[in-house]
Parts: structure tokens; C-alpha cells; sequence
């Protein structure tokens, strides 16, 4: 008997096993063989320098370099690369009191805040975080600054940049760096980019593209605002980048920044680098109105995809901070960093990368017109991307609705496959004609039942 349980246990953990490495990604997360980024011909996405289109797909560890030891950054950046992740988004001069409390090694990133002289010692650190994600094909979105350093407001503070010390250190950074292969730089650090601001958010950026011209650079703004709205012209930035922030659970935070990012001329590419938080309080009031989840990032996910996106930022309110016991929480923080690695959220993004990477690049538009019927609800907002022989359509609820393919493909008729957002299984194709209107009723409704329909040659 005892044997027969052990056999038994042994084949139900062969089948987890197996699970898990399917859902897992093999290798490195992005061969950087390819070359380094570059934006595309037609300037909706990044491709590398030999054409290959690059998917970012990012998570926000903000105090990455601050709060955590090499054991630490090694179980991080592994968790996600088999989570299909690509991009790492953190910063050098900390949120969390980062001039002043140092990091695991007992070191400050600044030897004279005064005169924003940095400290060898800690930016050899920085050195080495980098090259560990370089090992496993991670890309570093790589802050200069958190905005506290220029704009205290809510932070720690200090502000310790004036244009010319913002200048200066972009350029000290840029010749640091630019022989680096993993790198995209992101200005900012979230806060408002105009009015007195602007001076040095602009010299920070310039002082950078003046000495590393092989990194593209972005800017990541307060909550429910755009880069595009001070930046979008300036020659240093290469692509938008916005922030929907932790409050709002509709369509129209996307209507009012991601879609107008996109219409923009000239075309740049545009995405999401900092939605709604998993396991974070719904605008900080978690009695009223509760906390993300795994289907808030989900809706986060596909809405922002297939509104034109070029990927997408996840993040989880554990994780960006690194908390761990004898740390303050900060915002209602709930949970240690290392066990919200495996938050179910964090499971469902390595689909949507599958997907994306799965067809055409170049042709691919939001178009929300396949959907013929009633689609003005901004909490049930169905979305459609469409491109050179195939269409993608999320329901965020397992709406009903009734499309239309006219466009899709010049054949005579297409297959189409459910995907399960939340396990990334695809129920069987089954062939359908493509011209005049089709009823479409998804497996399963209601909140967290979401599904994306896809079309295809």
C-alpha cells in the first residue's frame, strides 16, 4: 500500500513538474545576440539592430540596487526570467531615504549630496546587478533618480539637481554605461515633468544622450499622466511612456492617455510603465473599494496591449519596495517581497508574451471597429488588435458580443482559438467563414473569467 502511494505521488509530482516547466520560460529571457534596441521603421514598437522585434514586458523594483544582497538579486532576477519577464525597472538613487540609508553592502550611491558626487563603491554594485541580468537576458530600465530628488513632494527628498548638476550627472552616467548591452534608460522617476521641473528632467535627459547614444530613453511620470505631455518632442526621448496608476479599474484611464499616446504625431512608440499594483489597495482605500488582483492585472495587461502598446509594465505593491519583516510598509503594504514573487498575477503575463511574439509586428493596429455591438461600457470595454492575417479580441468579463472580420484576412475563412488568459491554454481551432457578422459568446462570465478570441490564417 505504501508503495502504491509513493508511485502515486511521484506521478502527480511528475505532472506539476511538468506544469511548471511549461509555463515556465526556458533560457535566457532575450538573446541580446540580436543587437541593441532600436525603435522600428514605422515607430510603433522596438525592434534590435539585426530586425528582430523586442516584447517588453516589465516589473517595477524600484529599490533593487537599495534594499537588497547579491543571494537576494539572484532569486529576484531568476523568479523573473522564468516568468518570461524582460525588462527590470529600478532606480539608483533611491525612493526610500536613498541618499542616506545605505544599501546591503553599507553603502551610499552619493559621497557628496551637495555636489552630486558619486560614491565608486556603490555604483560598482550597480555594475554588478546589471551584469547578473545581463547573464540571463534582462533588460535594466534604469532610473537616474527617483523624483524626490527634484521634486520632494510626498518623498524623502533631498532635491539636490539644479539643470547644470542634472546635466552633468546624465553625462557621468551616460559614459559609465553605454558599453553595456542591457540598458534602457528611463528619466523621471514619478512626477509632474513641466513647469519648474522641466529644466531638469530636459538636462538630465540631454546630459545623458550626449554621452550614450546606443540606449533608448524614456520618461516615467506621475500617476495618470504621459510623458508625451512635456517630452514628446524632445529629441532624447525615444519612446512614451505612461503611468495609469493605482486607482482607476476602467477603460478610460486608456482612452485618456495610452490611445492619445498613440494617435500622436510624430509616431512614437508608446506604453504602460506603471499600472495598477497587484496586492495593492484600490486608490489606498482597501475597506471600501478593496485590493488588486490577478484579473486587474490581466485587464491592465490586454486592455493596454491591444490599445497599441509595445508591451507592458507589471508590478506588485511588495515588491517594488522590497518589503520584508522589520521594514516599514509603505501605502498599506501587506506582504514579504519573496513570497509575492509567485502572486497568481505574476503567473499570467508570460501568455500575453507568447501571444504577442507569436505573429506579425509590423501591421498590427488596435481596431476596435470588428466589434459591432454595444460596447460603451468603460468597466466591460471589449478591445481588438488587428493585423497582416490575424485579429486578437479581449473580453475583460466574458462579455457576449457580436464581431465582424471584414479586413482581417484575404482568404476565405479563419481559424479561431479561445486563450485562456489565466492558465495561457487554447481550446482547439475551429474553422469559420470569414465575411458578415458573427455572435461570439466566451466559455465562462463574470469577473476574472476574461478571454482572448484569436483570429488567424
Amino acid at each position: 500500500m505504501k508503495n502504491c502511494l509513493l508511485i502515486v505521488l511521484l506521478i502527480i509530482g511528475a505532472i506539476v513538474n511538468l506544469h511548471a516547466q511549461e509555463d515556465s520560460w526556458t533560457g535566457v529571457s532575450v538573446d541580446l545576440r540580436h543587437g541593441r534596441l532600436k525603435v522600428s521603421e514605422n515607430g510603433r514598437y522596438l525592434t534590435h539592430k539585426d530586425g528582430t522585434p523586442f516584447f517588453y514586458l516589465g516589473d517595477t523594483a524600484w529599490e533593487l540596487f537599495h534594499r537588497l544582497n547579491e543571494q537576494e538579486v539572484e532569486k529576484y532576477l531568476e523568479n523573473r526570467r522564468a516568468k518570461g519577464f524582460t525588462v527590470i525597472q529600478a532606480v539608483i538613487l533611491a525612493e526610500l531615504d536613498g541618499l542616506n540609508t545605505p544599501n546591503a553592502y553599507g553603502e551610499t550611491p552619493l559621497k557628496d549630496i551637495q555636489e552630486v558626487i558619486p560614491n565608486e563603491a556603490y555604483f560598482k554594485w550597480v555594475d554588478k546587478v546589471i551584469r547578473m541580468a545581463e547573464a540571463k537576458g534582462l533588460y535594466i530600465g534604469l532610473l537616474p533618480t527617483w523624483g524626490d530628488k527634484v521634486d520632494k513632494q510626498w518623498g524623502v527628498g533631498p532635491e539636490i539637481f539644479t539643470p547644470a548638476y542634472a546635466q552633468a550627472y546624465g553625462a557621468w552616467l551616460g559614459k559609465r554605461y553605454k558599453r553595456f548591452k542591457n540598458i534602457i534608460w528611463i528619466n523621471g522617476g514619478d512626477r509632474w515633468g513641466g513647469d519648474g521641473n522641466y529644466p531638469v528632467w530636459d538636462a538630465l535627459g540631454k546630459g545623458i544622450r550626449s554621452a550614450d547614444k546606443n540606449h533608448l530613453t524614456t520618461f516615467h511620470p506621475m500617476g495618470e499622466n504621459t510623458s508625451a505631455q512635456w517630452f514628446h518632442n524632445n529629441t532624447w526621448l525615444d519612446f512614451n511612456m505612461a503611468q495609469t496608476g493605482h486607482c482607476r479599474q476602467t477603460y478610460e484611464i486608456y482612452e485618456q492617455i495610452l490611445v492619445k499616446d498613440y494617435n500622436r504625431i510624430p509616431v512614437k512608440p508608446c506604453i504602460d510603465g506603471e499600472p495598477r499594483y497587484e496586492n495593492h489597495p484600490v486608490c489606498w482605500n482597501p475597506d471600501s473599494l478593496g485590493w488588486f488582483d490577478d484579473a486587474d492585472v490581466r485587464q491592465a495587461l490586454y486592455w493596454s496591449l491591444f490599445s497599441g502598446a509595445f508591451g507592458h509594465t507589471y508590478g506588485c505593491h511588495d515588491i517594488w519596495q522590497m518589503l520584508a519583516p522589520g521594514r516599514e510598509p509603505v501605502g498599506m503594504a501587506r506582504g514579504n517581497w519573496e513570497t509575492s514573487l509567485d502572486l497568481p498575477g505574476a503567473f499570467d503575463l508570460i501568455h500575453a508574451r507568447r501571444l504577442m511574439e507569436r505573429f506579425d509586428w509590423e501591421s498590427r493596429t488596435p481596431d476596435n471597429d470588428l466589434i459591432v455591438s454595444e460596447n460603451s461600457s468603460a468597466d466591460h470595454k471589449i478591445t481588438a488588435l488587428r493585423g497582416k492575417g490575424f485579429a486578437f479580441v479581449y473580453f475583460p468579463n466574458g462579455e457576449k458580443a457580436t464581431l465582424k472580420l471584414t479586413g482581417v484576412s484575404k482568404k476565405n475563412d479563419l481559424w479561431m482559438e479561445w486563450l485562456n488568459p489565466r492558465t495561457g491554454e487554447r481550446k482547439a481551432a475551429e474553422k469559420i467563414v470569414r465575411m458578415g457578422e458573427h455572435k461570439i459568446t466566451p466559455p465562462t462570465t463574470g469577473r476574472g473569467n476574461d478571454w482572448v478570441l484569436i483570429f488567424h490564417e
